[in-house]
């Protein structure tokens, strides 16, 4: 399954519901403001960090461009592009989207 969160984890606890769901072998997308926790330095780092053991992590890189962090991505995590996000939601049978 594909996870795609959206929304900051200082605005709103869905990364960690997110987290919580997922299980091994699913794939997380940041997008949007949901960019900010792979950045480092941010409260969800190690988070993001403990999950890369059995989930992949993505971030869209040009969401982490346009809020000026991409020279700060945290260890473990892959930059896709727009292209990318397609491949992603091809391969996987499944999406959640996180509000």
């Amino acid at each position: 399954m594909l996870h795609i969160v959206n929304k900051s984890p200082l605005e709103r606890n869905t990364l960690d519901t997110c987290l919580a769901a997922a299980q091994p072998g699913a794939a997380v997308l940041l997008i949007e403001d949901g960019v900010y926790a792979a950045t480092r330095g941010h409260a969800a780092e190690g988070k993001l960090q403990a999950a890369s053991e059995h989930l992949e992590i993505y971030v869209l890189a040009p969401d982490l461009e346009a809020r000026g962090m991409a020279q700060s991505l945290a260890e473990g995590v892959k930059t896709t592009d727009y292209a990318g996000f397609v491949e992603l939601v091809a391969k996987h049978k499944n999406c959640q989207s996180w509000l």
